[in-house]
């Protein structure tokens, strides 16, 4: 069964950095697209980034262009995304979440995820 486990949350000051971790397992990811999202108290999730598991494709919100970064290490079958310079409005719980979508959309849209961990709380105090 497929498993997707988020850490490396927690509480930092504006302008800090965090890297979450998004450990997969349960099956070959190599035709995934694997996303980050994030979904604040009151608002919808949304996309942050993503990345095709085999190839060195990414996407971004604008909102985090420049300052975070997803990658992957294939050996650890995990998937990290990197923030920094973080902001207040940066607070939400992100989430890991896996795709097999073929369109470009797809890796924008939620609904598209088949597969998605539990979460893990980022705060970011002003």
């Amino acid at each position: 069964q497929v498993q997707l486990v988020e850490s490396g949350g927690g509480l930092v000051q504006a302008g800090g950095s965090l890297r979450l971790s998004c450990a997969a397992s349960g099956r070959t990811f190599s035709s995934y697209v694997m996303g980050w999202f994030r979904q604040a108290p009151g608002k919808e999730r949304e996309f942050v980034a993503g990345r095709t598991w085999i190839n060195t494709n990414t996407y971004y919100a604008d909102f985090v262009k420049g300052r975070f970064t997803i990658s992957r290490d294939t050996a650890a079958n995990t998937v990290y995304l990197q923030m920094n310079s973080l902001k207040p409005e940066d607070t939400a719980v992100y989430y890991c979440a896996a795709t097999r979508t073929r369109y470009y959309s797809g890796i924008y849209d939620p609904g598209e995820y088949a597969y998605w961990g539990q979460g893990t709380q980022v705060t970011v105090s002003s």
